[in-house]
C-alpha cells in the first residue's frame, strides 16, 4: 500500500461526496475514480476496461427524513484483516419506513458514522453482504445520511454503495450486523459489480 496513494483517493472520496451537484454527477465521478485511481477496489487488471459501475434507477421513495432515537449498545466487529476486530458505539436507531436501523459510530481514532445496511436485493441484485449508506472515516460525508438537526437526519438510499471486498476479494469488509438486516427491498444505489 502506497500511504500517499490512498490518502489521496480518501481525499478525492471526500471531495466527490462534498462536491457533486446531483446523483447524476456524483455516479459520473465515483465511475471516474474507481476506473483510474491506483487505490481503487478495482482490480487494476479490470481498470483498462471498466465501463462504468451498475445502479438501480434513480428512485425518489428511497428518500426519507427519518428520526434518530437514542438506543445504548455496542457491538465489535472482526474485518478478518490488519484492522482486526473494530469497535462501533451504537449512535442510535433510524426509524425507517423499511425498518429500523441502527447508525453506528466507530470508536477508533477520531471516530465516524458507519451505516451498513443488507436488504432482500442482496444476493439477487446487489452485493450479497450488504452496502454501505455512509462510513465517515472513508470521506462519505452528507449525501446518504445528512442530519437535518435535533434528532432529525435524511437518508437517502440512492446513495447506498457496495463494500471494497464487493469488487476484489483481497479486500475484507465490516458486513450488516444482524440488526441491520431489512426484510423488505430496497432498489436504490449501487448494484452487483460482476
Amino acid at each position: 500500500m502506497d500511504a500517499l496513494e490512498l490518502t489521496d483517493y480518501r481525499a478525492a472520496v471526500a471531495r466527490m461526496y462534498l462536491e457533486a451537484t446531483d446523483l447524476a454527477d456524483f455516479r459520473a465521478r465515483r465511475d471516474k475514480l474507481f476506473g483510474t485511481h491506483p487505490q481503487s477496489a478495482i482490480p487494476a487488471a479490470e481498470r483498462a476496461t471498466f465501463a462504468g459501475l451498475r445502479y438501480f434507477p434513480p428512485n425518489d421513495d428511497a428518500i426519507a427524513d427519518v428520526t434518530l432515537r437514542p438506543a445504548p449498545g455496542a457491538i465489535d466487529i472482526d474485518t478478518g484483516g490488519p484492522d482486526g476486530v473494530v469497535h462501533y458505539d451504537r449512535a442510535g436507531i433510524l426509524d425507517t419506513p423499511w425498518g429500523e436501523l441502527s447508525l453506528w459510530w466507530i470508536t477508533a481514532y477520531g471516530g465516524g458514522l458507519f451505516l451498513p445496511v443488507r436488504d432482500t436485493t442482496c444476493g439477487p441484485e446487489s452485493y450479497g453482504g450488504g452496502r454501505y449508506l455512509t462510513d465517515t472515516v472513508k470521506g462519505t460525508h452528507g449525501r446518504g445520511v445528512r442530519p437535518l438537526g435535533g434528532n432529525r437526519v435524511r437518508l437517502d438510499f440512492n446513495y447506498l454503495y457496495n463494500p471494497s471486498c464487493a469488487y476484489d476479494d483481497e479486500w475484507l469488509c465490516p458486513l450488516a450486523p444482524p440488526e441491520n438486516r431489512l426484510d423488505t427491498p430496497l432498489r436504490a444505489g449501487e448494484l452487483k459489480y460482476h
